[in-house]
């Protein structure tokens, strides 16, 4: 008879029901039925993140012009911050992606999680681009046009013309036929994978930016109006990264005048 630790190391590799799990079932020992329903938990959670997955792959397929075209998924992010560029992505996935199981909006997953899903992105996706749109830029044109017109420059940049583009929420202004999807990171594979690249290279900006303007906490805050943030501004002044139409830092200004 197999020991408790030898029957819980074999369950833990385990990644489906096998037949020599039917004699664990009839072991009493305490030790073995808690391994046992460890083992079936995460075999529920497995199996509960491949039917997401595959819902994802159904609704990226169910747009396809015809079989092997491009679909392009684009999202942004950052489009709420005080500071900091707003950053789209783009990326063409190969239809029916199993090696991307896991992918997500990318505000439903951990910071570890979304760097590494980042680099597995773009491992596997035919094509990918990233683009930031400067507070600047933001500022001229507003949020909304801002964010409108750095999507299409990721799906321009991309290398090659998408078929199709499924664009969160924002409707694009391109000849391209494309689809704008409501909640689109959590119902596409190919628009969540575009979210993490974009958050992804979004963190990255601003941590870089907060070596540069330690006193303004950017690594922490990711440029949002948070309460350090907002003391921050209201000390030091704002700084070219600012968004100087964004509330309160155009009130801000407008008294300093």
């Amino acid at each position: 008879m197999k020991t408790i630790k030898e029957i819980t190391e074999a369950l833990k590799t385990a990644a489906q029901i096998e037949p020599w799990m039917d004699d664990i079932v009839k072991d009493e020992r305490a030790g073995v039925q808690k391994a046992w329903m460890q083992f079936q938990k995460r075999l529920e959670k497995i199996e509960a993140l491949q039917q997401a997955h595959n819902e994802k792959l159904q609704f990226d397929a169910s747009y396809l012009p015809y079989e092997n075209a491009y679909i392009a998924g684009t999202d942004e992010a950052g489009r709420g911050p005080l500071a900091g560029p707003v950053v789209t992505a783009a990326v063409i996935l190969p239809n029916y992606c199993q090696e991307l199981l896991g992918v997500n909006d990318s505000k439903q997953l951990s910071k570890e999680k979304r760097n590494q899903f980042a680099e597995r992105i773009k491992k596997h996706a035919l094509y990918y681009s990233v683009h930031f749109q400067s507070a600047e830029e933001i500022d001229r044109l507003n949020i909304y046009e801002a964010t409108r017109q750095s999507m299409l420059k990721s799906i321009e940049t991309l290398g090659v013309t998408p078929n199709f583009i499924l664009a969160d929420a924002m409707t694009l202004s391109t000849s391209i036929p494309q689809a704008s999807i409501i909640k689109g990171d959590a119902r596409s594979l190919a628009i969540a994978a575009a979210s993490i690249l974009a958050k992804t290279a979004r963190d990255d900006y601003m941590e870089k930016l907060d070596l540069e303007y330690p006193q303004y906490g950017f690594a922490q805050h990711a440029g949002y109006g948070t309460k350090q943030h907002l003391e921050a501004i209201a000390q030091y002044g704002p700084t070219d990264h600012h968004r100087k139409t964004f509330e309160p830092i155009k009130s801000m200004l407008q008294r300093r005048e």
